[in-house]
């Protein structure tokens, strides 16, 4: 479903700006602070209720406003309509699909899959596993119906455990139903893990010619259910009043000759690496499901030389997906022609 229109109203540095988004590819350049970056978190935003940048969304309010809003309407393969809406304020955000309140901001992901590379992208493999759970959920999003109810209805046992470990409560009262949904989110992420190693193994090799390794770390030891878990580590758990054991703590352990990939592999090999994990992605929703996310490339040849630059290049075009590029320069023909270019100065957008 790929973003026809995009209103941006106060985000950044951008005060409003309207654009008509082709439906291959588009280029949106301007100098270092411009706003390029900007637009493609409006895009991001729209689909995801969030930023890639940062996870304050209050942050993104222009500089003596008191909100920001993103509007923009998705085409359906059989060319049908409809319009999305996100709204942060100081009070909180708010999105609308179709011109009615969504019941959760995972809505919007349904309604417009988008995923995005940016400069940063190292970060999915050289920091923590919290970016990795995000990068694995989305993905398990869509193949699993079944998955955000779960994952919804695992959270809030987890937090009533957590208030009844630092009550000194019953805590374990809640141990049989954190066990059977975190045993089930085990389970979806665990298949999506499976599933995906034919598209990454082929992906990482194009990409960075390196033998890397995805495995899938569920978040408590493989020999033992995890009711056993929670159970083995109660006396922890009252200790420090958290839940150590569970899929909250799950993570995808990426690594070179069994080593973690992080503590010997360059940024350029990095970000490489955590490109591949993108669009061995994108390979596997266009094939399970049937659907194309948009790809949002934020300054795509950063850090990357010739031959690199030409292999992700390569790979990524595979996808047949809506594209929007961001460059300094705007004879950048990275992806071919684009069907569309945006001139981007100080935070004002204007079509070439």
């Amino acid at each position: 479903m790929p973003l026809a229109e995009l209103t941006v109203t106060q985000l950044r540095c951008i005060d409003h700006a309207e654009l008509e988004i082709p439906p291959g590819l588009a280029l949106i350049y301007g100098g270092n602070g411009s706003g390029k970056t900007s637009l493609l978190e409006a895009i991001f935003l729209l689909g995801r209720g969030r930023s890639f940048r940062t996870r304050n969304s209050e942050r993104l309010i222009q500089r003596g406003q008191d909100h920001l809003r993103v509007t923009g309407r998705v085409m359906s393969p059989s060319g049908q309509a409809q319009s999305l809406g996100f709204e942060v304020t100081r009070a909180g955000t708010s999105a609308r699909i179709g011109g009615g309140p969504a019941q959760s901001l995972a809505e919007l992901s349904h309604a417009f899959p988008v995923q995005v590379i940016e400069p940063g992208v190292h970060k999915l493999v050289e920091e923590g596993g919290y970016r990795r759970r995000r990068w694995m959920d989305w993905a398990v999003f869509h193949v699993e119906p079944h998955f955000v109810d779960t994952w919804v209805r695992y959270t809030r046992a987890l937090k009533q455990r957590n208030a009844a470990l630092k009550l000194r409560s019953q805590a374990s009262v809640w141990d049989p139903e954190l066990a059977r949904l975190g045993e089930v989110i085990a389970e979806f992420r665990g298949r999506f893990l499976t599933e995906l190693q034919p598209y990454w193994q082929e992906t990482v090799a194009a990409l960075s010619g390196l033998d890397v390794e995805l495995h899938y770390l569920r978040g408590w030891a493989r020999d033992h259910a995890l009711v056993e878990a929670l159970t083995a580590c109660r006396e922890r758990d009252e200790a420090r009043g958290l839940t150590h054991a569970g899929p909250h703590r799950a993570d995808v352990a990426v690594r070179l000759d069994g080593r973690p990939a992080r503590e010997v592999l360059s940024r350029g090999q990095q970000k490489l690496v955590a490109a591949a994990m993108t669009v061995a992605q994108l390979r596997l929703l266009q094939e399970a499901t049937r659907t194309t996310p948009t790809l949002l490339l934020d300054d795509p040849a950063a850090e990357l030389d010739g031959e690199r630059l030409q292999r992700f290049i390569e790979q990524v075009l595979r996808l047949r997906c809506q594209l929007v590029v961001t460059s300094l320069h705007a004879e950048s023909r990275l992806f071919g022609t684009p069907e569309r270019t945006f001139r981007v100065e100080h935070g004002g957008v204007q079509p070439v």
